[in-house]
């Protein structure tokens, strides 16, 4: 395609996802559903060139900044108390997936190499995490299940991208090593777990180094490619790479940035992350065309690939419900002889669990990569296909319904604060060190207003107060005591979220107000 055909496909696609989106809200669907749909039909639209989606292309440009928001917003307190969940269905899911699906496909297509049966495996066993983010967007779940569906979604690519290479080595020359695999595995996760922790290192101290606010927000947005690059530079996992950086980068961004840095980087990214996730879902249904294409139209898939397509989608949805059923029971086992202290889902909780496991960009783009020559080739596009197409659709449309059936309680033992108590909190420490600065060398007085207003505070507990523009009538003095008042808040924040003692989502919402608060604050000084 013509360079100024290419941009003018871009601005067509962002033109359809404007109205895809605004056709989601009105007939109630999920955002991905009509997306996918909508960029399938466009496919199709006579005389417009066919697009081909560039695997290794997609996964370097859209999965980077996906995984870096997911991991920023995902709470690491509540990911390091269910880490072995999160495990259990990153590694043990995925494996057990990708077995269940080779010894069905060889069953149903005998003529196709065990390998190859497996490979297939490892491309359709990862539930995506843009597909689940897209999704878990709009539900409401309890927290331990939101954290165990996020972090699964953050781990599970570097397994079945590291299953998906030995497969096809492993198709390509009849030989497998499981001892080498393996030690391959940790390889790949704990290199990718430094190159992430090095280059969180590299953004805090840029960040130091940097004083303009478009700078910084530059760079720490382009540190999500450069960790995924570093990773796979090195052979090690640029999906965990990337997955490590957002993680330091959420934990310690809240003492490094200003308010100002963290609110551009917020609107930002909320574009990003739209664009982004919007036009992931329309390339893969723009995929379409080329997949039928390959294989020779839709008459050749549904003559000759029905029966291996619908065995391979339901192996897929069942095995998931098989692991996630059967490592219950056994943590419920385990729980019941004393050998586990972990609580066991209940049913509801665990069936909405088996029953999201959308597949997204990553299948496709993994499947994609085939090589030309590989045995059964043209059957594996096809129903990696089919499998995102039944699971988004599917799974996705219907997943609201089901929670909503479920009726699930959150079991998760609460924070020690809620949102109140917190203000409470802040209101204290923001109190302390207006009292410490409110007084002059000699014992004056100085800062009456403000000794005033933050004791009111303190003593109401959190009230909202209006704010006033005559406090100081401009002076400097008077805004930077209101940004040290701030500081110590943030800080106390920042301490009640570490100690465990409030949720995520209320260091995110708070964090905000403070962060408005300065900006005021810092507008008001300039004034």
């Amino acid at each position: 395609m013509h360079p100024v055909q290419i941009f003018e496909l871009i601005f067509a696609l962002l033109a359809a996802i404007l109205l895809l989106h605004w056709a989601a809200e009105r007939l109630r669907l999920p955002p991905a559903v009509a997306l996918l749909v909508g960029g399938g039909a466009l496919a199709f639209i006579p005389g417009l060139p066919i697009f081909e989606l560039d695997p290794e292309l997609a996964l370097v440009l859209f999965l980077p900044p996906l995984l870096m928001a997911s991991a920023y917003s995902t709470a690491l307190t509540l990911f390091r108390r269910h880490i072995i969940g999160i495990l259990s269905l990153a590694i043990g899911a995925v494996i057990f997936t990708t077995l269940v699906v080779g010894l069905v496909l060889h069953l149903l297509v005998p003529a196709l190499p065990w390998a190859a049966c497996f490979a297939l495996g490892a491309i359709v066993s990862p539930p995506d995490a843009v597909s689940a983010r897209a999704v878990l967007q709009r539900v409401h779940l309890p927290r331990r299940l939101t954290t165990l569906l996020e972090g699964e979604s953050l781990i599970n690519d570097a397994t079945g991208l590291v299953l998906f290479r030995f497969a096809v080595v492993a198709t390509l020359t009849s030989a497998f090593d499981a001892w080498q695999a393996s030690f391959s595995f940790a390889i790949l996760s704990f290199g990718g777990i430094a190159v992430g922790c090095a280059i969180g290192a590299l953004c805090l101290l840029l960040i130091h180094k940097l004083r303009d606010s478009t700078l910084i927000v530059i760079t720490t947005t382009m540190m999500c490619w450069a960790a995924y690059l570093a990773g796979e530079a090195v052979q090690v996992s640029g999906v965990i790479s990337t997955v490590t950086f957002g993680l330091v980068y959420s934990w310690f961004q809240h003492g490094v940035i200003s308010a100002q840095v963290r609110n551009r980087e917020l609107e930002l990214w909320t574009l990003i992350i739209f664009v982004f996730e919007a036009m992931v879902f329309v390339l893969i249904g723009f995929s379409l065309r080329g997949v039928l294409d390959r294989v020779g139209g839709i008459d050749v898939v549904v003559a000759t690939m029905t029966v291996p397509v619908l065995g391979v989608v339901a192996a897929v949805i069942v095995a998931r419900f098989a692991w996630v059923y059967g490592s219950n029971l056994i943590i419920a086992l385990l729980k019941k002889i004393g050998l586990s202290k972990e609580e066991p889902l209940e049913p509801r909780a665990a069936g909405v669990l088996s029953w999201a496991g959308m597949r997204g960009v990553v299948t496709l783009a993994v499947a994609l990569t085939l090589p030309q020559h590989m045995p059964g080739r043209d059957l594996m596009l096809v129903i990696a296909f089919a499998v995102i197409l039944v699971t988004v659709l599917v799974q996705g449309t219907s997943l609201g319904f089901i929670i909503k059936l479920a009726k699930l309680e959150d079991r998760d033992p609460p924070p020690r604060l809620n949102r109140l108590g917190a203000e409470r909190a802040i209101a204290q420490a923001q109190f302390a060190a207006v009292e410490a600065n409110a007084y002059g060398p000699d014992g004056t007085l100085i800062h009456p207003m403000l000794l005033e207003r933050y004791s009111r505070r303190a003593k109401q507990g959190g009230e909202q107060q209006e704010r006033t523009q005559d406090m100081a009538d401009g002076i400097n003095a008077h805004f930077d005591l209101v940004v040290t008042a701030i500081a110590a808040g943030r800080a106390e924040l920042i301490r009640l979220h570490r100690a465990g003692d409030i949720s995520n989502e209320s260091l995110h919402s708070l964090e905000r107000d403070l962060d408005l608060q300065e900006l005021t604050a810092a507008s008001a000084r300039i004034i």
